[in-house]
């Protein structure tokens, strides 16, 4: 299968995460979709955000089976080229018949692009962990969530929100910060799925952003101090060596558990193959 991965971040960003030694959200999301397909996939993978030519040459859109678009740095309110250029080729990708995921700033291009809108969260930052999000009946009867928790925690990091929903959308999971956990609408002849956390992530990799935006979070009061921030963190690094603070700090399996994390992923990958 053939998959084209948008990254929404601007080159600054990535950047930011390879000095750090960390993979970029587009590698991270490179790297899932192939462990979760067996390494079959065909990914290309394009920057609207860093480049106004971005389409590398003898790529049809038209021959794409399915599209990802990853998370971002950026708040879609801002407006600016590197986010109207995503908007405009959200637009465009609607009119093939195809099938898209959309993770956190990836949910909020495809809303935006379909005509609904995006605010920042009245609530604040959600930010490591969105816990306890519920799966309404809409979502238990979507293949998004086959064999899914009804209830579970994400890795995620957000400071905006739907706040208007596009034409004819199914929300599917929420939780006390984020109303819209999940979606999916169908646009022109795409059927587009989104998440406002990242299935894609990892603890490891979260760590690291952690680590990065340390100050954020303090800042914001995600934890209360440098103690809790500190224990969260060697936790999240090394799950094995730390697995006694998992109880401490109340952590879901469903986090944890690779295969029950990353299960919207591997439904929609399975979704698609059986539509091509």
């Amino acid at each position: 299968m053939k998959i084209l991965i948008v990254d929404g971040n601007e080159k600054n960003t990535s950047d930011k995460y390879i000095k750090l030694g960390m993979s970029t959200q587009f590698q991270v999301y490179e790297e899932i979709l192939q462990n979760l397909f067996n390494k079959n996939l065909n990914i290309t993978t394009i920057h609207p955000a860093c480049l106004s030519n971005y389409l590398p040459k003898g790529l049809a859109l038209s021959d794409v089976d399915g599209f990802v678009w990853t998370g971002s740095a950026l708040n879609i309110y801002d407006s600016g080229p590197s986010i109207e250029r995503q908007i405009e080729l959200a637009k465009h990708i609607f009119q093939y018949k195809n099938k898209i995921f959309g993770s956190c700033w990836g949910l909020q291009v495809l809303a935006t692009a379909a005509g609904g809108k995006i605010r920042k969260n009245p609530k604040g930052l959600e930010a490591v962990i969105a816990k306890d999000i519920i799966i309404n009946n809409s979502g238990l009867n979507h293949p998004m969530y086959e064999s899914k928790p009804a209830k579970f925690d994400a890795f995620c990091w957000h400071y905006d929100e739907v706040e208007l929903l596009p034409p004819n959308t199914d929300v599917h999971a929420s939780n006390n910060v984020s109303n819209v956990q999940s979606f999916s609408f169908s646009k022109g002849n795409s059927e587009i799925w989104a998440v406002q956390y990242h299935p894609e992530f990892n603890p490891k990799w979260i760590s690291g952003l952690m680590n990065q935006r340390k100050s954020n979070l303090l800042g914001e009061g995600v934890y209360k101090d440098v103690n809790e921030f500190n224990c969260m963190f060697s936790y999240l690094s090394d799950i094995e060596k730390f697995a006694n603070l998992g109880e401490e700090l109340n952590i879901s399996k469903t986090l944890i558990n690779q295969k029950v994390h990353t299960l919207e992923l591997f439904n929609w990958l399975k979704y698609l193959k059986k539509s091509i």
